[in-house]
């Protein structure tokens, strides 16, 4: 998989990649990772990438002349790969959405910057538009680390476990389960016997048992699009009639 990033600030991103997940994926061959300043495709002195709005207001504008003349020249006139554009107006990233893109050998992501970019690039350039929520960030760089991280955990051998992109929270639907470690006992607090039982069997069911509860209070949302079987949804029926059933009320007539 390579990324090809182009952004005003290609800097950002040179610390993460050095101590993440994605510099062992880089050490490995499985990831490659190509940054692009977008000021070495301007043709002025000055490098100058934005410019005022037309019909005024507030803020610069990311010129359509430079980014198109870099993606293209790194990606082709015709890009058989996604092309994607970090901004707030695009559909708001998700693991379903990492999956997607995971399938791709190569993907090319341009970072905005200021009050955005030429609506033309958005129009003929990009193939895709990506948000990672509703909110306001300086620019697209931040959204562009937390893609390239979802996507490689997802990507095989990119993680020391094999089963661990599987297992993450929202990568099968569901939160992820509890997780305890040594010591087994902290502060008078103990780890769920089941954990040290030995019986694989009972860990698998109440790890999923967990993920279910876990999801039904937190991210009920969650459970409308999540992949469930019979045994989960006995489980889950019991859990809503357990809620259904009024505390009783303990306190006597005087």
């Amino acid at each position: 998989m390579q990324f090809d990033i182009f952004s005003l600030f290609p800097e950002i991103f040179e610390p993460y990649i050095k101590i993440s997940i994605l510099n062992r994926a880089i050490e490995k061959g499985l990831v490659q990772v190509a940054l692009h300043n977008i000021r070495d495709w301007t043709t002025d002195k000055h490098h100058v990438t934005d410019d005022t709005p037309y019909g005024g207001g507030g803020g610069m504008v990311m010129k359509p002349e430079p980014i198109f003349a870099a993606v293209e020249d790194i990606m082709g006139k015709t890009s058989q790969y996604p092309i994607v554009l970090l901004t707030p107006q695009g559909r708001v990233f998700d693991q379903r959405i990492a999956q997607e893109f995971a399938s791709y050998e190569r993907i090319g992501l341009i970072c905005g910057r200021y009050e955005g970019v030429d609506e033309r690039v958005r129009e003929h350039l990009v193939t895709d538009e990506i948000s990672i929520g509703d909110y306001v960030l300086t620019g697209g760089e931040l959204p562009t680390l937390i893609m390239m991280d979802a996507i490689s955990r997802i990507l095989p051998g990119v993680l020391g476990d094999p089963t661990g992109a599987s297992d993450d929270s929202h990568a099968s639907g569901l939160l992820e389960y509890p997780h305890y470690t040594r010591p087994a006992e902290f502060r008078d607090w103990g780890v769920p016997e089941v954990l040290i039982s030995g019986n694989h069997a009972h860990i698998n069911l109440w790890r999923r048992q967990q993920s279910l509860l876990r999801t039904s209070k937190k991210r009920p949302d969650l459970l409308e699009s999540a992949s469930l079987d019979k045994a989960d949804l006995k489980f889950l029926a019991a859990l809503e009639q357990e809620d259904s059933i009024p505390e009783q009320n303990h306190e006597t007539d005087q």
